[in-house]
């Protein structure tokens, strides 16, 4: 069993920021503020930060990996490799890939869905980041409902969400540069692409039981659920009254004062804060964050985003660094049901991140411990200490 000691850093533990040390034994933290003494592997983290790794309930920057440019693939493994290395590079140790599985084909259609979580399954041993699987089921779907109810008894979905950008498709069919993206993503015509979103909106009477039917699957099956992009108060209380607990990207603020006072999860995107604002021009999350409006940030569409975010939330004053970092890893992992992570403590999984924060809005990660095995590493100079190494050194002598 691998044992690594890491002292001299100013670690987070529970609110507060305080120069500790970590043991960590085999998957788990064996202790924290222990007195000195050496491991199979000894880290000295003198002038750097030790925080919780970083807990990702929504992430699909993997697309990029999978289709570099419309209509350009590569093949699922060696996207999916890529994107964990990405991922942990960036701090985040549990990674939620949200994957869409629409009623358009290509990249969000059904063999991708089913490949892709088929990939995931048979790569996660060898995977650094500890990866799920998220899917985001289009709710005018409807043919896909008996087989995600399958995966859901089955065990195999990490978390569902329900998704409905059946309105916003529409609209964006008079508009030029949206709908070449869309038509580009299917690799439909534009007749075919225009006949099949016909042929979906014409089913809408339908969508109401479907999306009944499988929260009751995914609620028998333990499954948390979120629902994307809500428009109102009222569509938050529906969801919520199927046991969908998390408010994912609640359009506006009158929305998420509604999931707020109900204690739900509320989810906005890393990017948001990082840039300033939405990309779409809604919600500014940093904003709903100073109002208590926000309780779990998502790298979205950007892996670097969660780490950055968290240091400038701190910057710029909105949170201490200690709270602003509860938003990307204790609270995500509450919101997913994972009590095993996402805070500092005996007991808990060996998920640890070192960071250089010697320039606050540049964080600069040093080295990544995921569930006991150290996967990042920037300074090698760091391990100069090795127990191992001593002890060789020793029995020479």
């Amino acid at each position: 069993m691998t044992e690594i000691f890491i002292e001299g850093g100013r670690a987070l533990l529970g609110h507060e920021i305080a120069e500790t040390s970590l043991r960590i034994a085999g998957r788990e933290i064996n202790s924290v503020g222990s007195d000195h003494g050496q491991g199979t592997l000894d880290i000295d983290a003198g002038g750097l930060l030790a925080l919780p790794g970083i807990v990702d309930l929504h992430g699909d920057a993997f697309e990029r990996q999978m289709m570099p440019r419309p209509g350009v693939d590569f093949p699922l493994d060696v996207a999916l490799i890529d994107s964990d290395r990405q991922a942990v590079s960036n701090g985040i140790t549990t990674v939620f890939h949200a994957t869409t599985w629409s009623w358009e084909p290509g990249l969000r259609g059904s063999d991708n869905a089913r490949n892709l979580l088929e990939t995931i399954e048979s790569l996660r041993p060898q995977l650094a980041a500890d990866t799920r699987f998220h899917l985001r089921h289009e709710t005018y779907n409807l043919d896909a409902e008996n087989e995600i109810i399958e995966w859901l008894s089955e065990g195999r979905v990490d978390l569902f969400a329900f998704n409905d950008h059946m309105d916003s498709t529409v609209a964006s069919l008079a508009k030029p540069q949206k709908r070449s993206r869309m038509v580009e993503r299917t690799g439909l015509t534009n007749d075919a692409f225009d006949r099949l979103v016909g042929s979906v909106v014409s089913r809408a009477p339908d969508v109401p039981a479907s999306i009944a039917r499988l929260a009751q699957a995914a609620r028998a099956a333990s499954v948390r659920m979120l629902s994307h992009d809500d428009e109102s108060p009222a569509m938050r209380q529906a969801f919520r009254a199927l046991g969908v607990s998390i408010a994912e990207f609640p359009v506006n603020e009158e929305t998420a004062h509604d999931a707020a006072e109900a204690g739900d999860f509320i989810v906005f995107g890393a990017p948001n804060v990082v840039r300033g604002g939405s990309h779409t021009g809604w919600t500014k999350a940093s904003d709903m964050i100073a109002k208590g409006l926000c309780s779990v940030l998502a790298s979205d569409y950007y892996y670097p985003a969660p780490l950055l975010a968290a240091f400038r939330l701190a910057a710029d004053g909105v949170l201490p660094l200690a709270e602003a970092w509860h938003l990307i890893s204790a609270a995500p992992a509450r919101a997913a049901g994972l009590t095993d992570r996402g805070t500092l403590a005996a007991g808990q999984r060996a998920d640890v991140i070192l960071v250089d924060d010697t320039a606050p809005l540049r964080p600069r990660i040093v080295a990544v411990i995921a569930a006991g095995r150290l996967v990042h590493l920037t300074e090698a100079s760091r391990l100069a200490r090795s127990g191992v190494a001593r002890r060789k050194a020793v029995a020479v002598a």
